[in-house]
C-alpha cells in the first residue's frame, strides 16, 4: 500500500534503530545504561508538584482551558523574561503557552508555511526544526550551525541562491545537539542581516538555563528591534526537569504570535489548567530551584569529560545543555554514527543517540546525554573502556567485521 505524501517526505526515524537494541538487550537482561534520549532523569522540584497536588483537587480546574496559556501564566512568561533578559514583552499580544517547544515550532511551521517557502535551517539540529517545515510543505536549506563568519558567508549564499527567498532562519543556541552558545553580537548581525533581507528568525531558546560558564545565553530578543521579526521558543521541561508536563512558550512578534495562536485555536485547548497553575508558581519561584538543576548537570558534565577521557574517548566538554557532542574516536569513525552507536549498546551495555539523527552533517558525532547518575557514567566509561580496549587490539578490521554482521 502506497504511503500517504507527508510520511513519504520523512525518512527512517534513526533513533528507533537503537531503541529496538536497547530493548532487545534489556529483555536478554542486559544493563543498558541509557545516555542516548534527551530525557531529564530529575524530579521535578516538590514545590511545583505540590501546586499541582492543590490546584487539582478544585474541579472548576478541570475544564478545559485555552489554547493561548491561561492569562497568569503569561504574565509570569513575561515577568521572566523582563528579569532574565530585560525583554519587555505584552504578554496578552506576544506570548503563547505551547504544550512544550516542540509542538509550538511545529505549529508555527504549520501556521506560516506555504508550499515550496524555503527555510534555512542549522545542520545537524534538532529534527522538529527541518520536519516541522518539511511536513507543512516548506523546503529546507542547510546552514553551518557555529555562531562565526563561515555562518554569515553561508547566510549571504542562501540568500541569493535560494528561489523562492527564504521564508525564515532558524536558529538554536545554545543548540541541541552540539551546545554550541551564541553571542549577543551574533545575534546583532543576524538580526540586522534578517530585517535586511525580509527573513524571519526563529530562535529556539529551550537550553537557556542550562549553561556551565559565568555569562548566561542571552536571547537574540535583546537586540534592540529584534521583536519586529523574530519568535523565540522556551520549554520548562529541562529548567525545571518538567518534560512529562508539557509546557513551553513562544514569544515575540505579535504577527507571528497571532498566526500561531490561530493555528492552536483550531487544534488544542492547552494544557490542563492545573499544569498551567503549577508552572507559573515555578516562574514566579526564586530561582533556586533553576540553580539546582544547573548545578547537578555542570557536576555530571565534568565527570563525564574526565571518565570517558581515562576510558580513551576525548570528549569536547560542552559550555551549555545536557548534552555532550563526542566526535566518534577516530578509528571507528568509517563505521558513521548509527553503526557505532548499535556496536555501544552491543558490545559495551551504553546507548547514545547517533549524530545522524540530527542531520547528515552529524555523521561523525554522537550525542551522549547528561540523564544518568554520576555513578552510573562512571559505569558506562568503565564499560567503553572495556569494549575500546577489546577492539582495539583485536585490530579495527575486527570492527568491520562486527559492524558487516548485522
Amino acid at each position: 500500500m502506497e504511503e500517504f505524501h507527508k510520511i513519504r517526505r520523512l525518512p527512517p526515524y534513526v533513533f528507533e534503530q537503537v531503541n529496538r537494541l536497547k530493548a532487545t538487550a534489556r529483555a536478554g537482561g542486559a544493563d543498558i545504561i541509557d545516555l542516548g534520549m534527551g530525557n531529564p532523569d530529575l524530579p521535578t522540584p516538590q514545590s511545583i508538584v505540590d501546586k499541582l497536588i492543590e490546584v487539582v483537587k478544585d474541579p472548576r480546574t478541570h475544564r478545559y482551558s485555552t489554547s493561548r496559556g491561561i492569562p497568569g501564566l503569561r504574565r509570569a512568561q513575561a515577568a521572566y523574561y523582563e528579569r532574565r533578559f530585560g525583554v519587555k514583552l505584552n504578554p496578552e499580544t506576544q506570548i503563547v503557552a505551547t504544550m512544550g517547544s516542540k509542538e509550538g515550532f511545529a505549529n508555527m511551521a504549520q501556521a506560516i508555511t506555504a508550499p515550496g517557502d524555503v527555510v534555512l535551517c542549522p545542520n545537524p539540529t534538532y529534527p522538529i526544526h527541518q520536519f516541522g517545515f518539511i511536513m507543512s510543505g516548506g523546503v529546507i536549506r542547510s546552514m553551518d550551525v557555529a555562531p562565526d563568519e563561515a555562518f554569515f558567508r553561508a547566510l549571504d549564499r542562501a540568500v541569493r541562491h535560494s528561489i523562492p527567498k527564504p521564508l525564515a532562519l532558524i536558529l538554536n543556541y545554545p543548540s541541541n545537539p552540539t551546545s554550541m552558545v551564541a553571542t549577543l553580537d551574533f545575534y546583532k548581525e543576524v538580526v540586522a542581516f534578517a530585517k535586511k533581507h525580509d527573513v524571519l528568525i526563529l530562535s529556539d531558546l529551550a537550553y537557556a538555563e542550562i549553561y556551565f560558564d559565568d555569562v548566561p545565553p542571552p536571547s537574540v530578543l535583546e537586540v534592540p528591534g529584534a521583536i519586529d521579526v523574530c519568535v523565540e521558543f522556551t520549554s520548562m521541561s529541562k529548567t525545571f526537569s518538567m518534560p512529562g508536563w508539557r509546557m513551553g512558550f513562544a514569544v515575540g512578534n505579535e504577527r507571528l504570535i497571532s498566526a500561531l495562536a490561530r493555528v492552536k485555536s483550531y487544534l488544542d485547548y492547552g494544557a490542563f489548567t492545573p499544569i498551567q497553575v503549577a508552572a507559573t508558581a515555578a516562574l514566579n519561584g526564586d530561582g533556586s530551584e533553576i540553580d539546582e538543576v544547573r548545578g547537578i548537570y555542570h557536576k555530571r558534565r565534568d565527570v563525564l569529560v574526565d571518565a570517558f577521557g581515562k576510558a580513551g574517548w576525548q570528549v569536547p566538554p560542552p559550555p551549555a545543555t545536557m548534552f555532550a557532542w563526542a566526535p566518534i574516536p577516530e578509528d571507528f569513525r568509517d563505521l558513521g554514527s548509527l553503526e557505532f552507536s548499535k556496536l555501544l549498546v552491543e558490545k559495551a551495555d551504553v546507548a547514545v543517540a547517533p549524530g545522524i539523527g540530527f542531520g547528515e552533517h552529524g555523521d561523525t558525532h554522537v550525542r551522549i546525554a547528561l540523564v544518568e547518575n554520576e555513578h552510573r557514567i562512571r559505569q558506562a566509561a568503565r564499560n567503553i573502556k572495556r569494549f575500546l580496549a577489546s577492539a582495539r587490539s583485536n585490530g579495527s578490521a575486527n570492527v568491520v567485521q562486527l559492524s558487516a554482521r548485522r
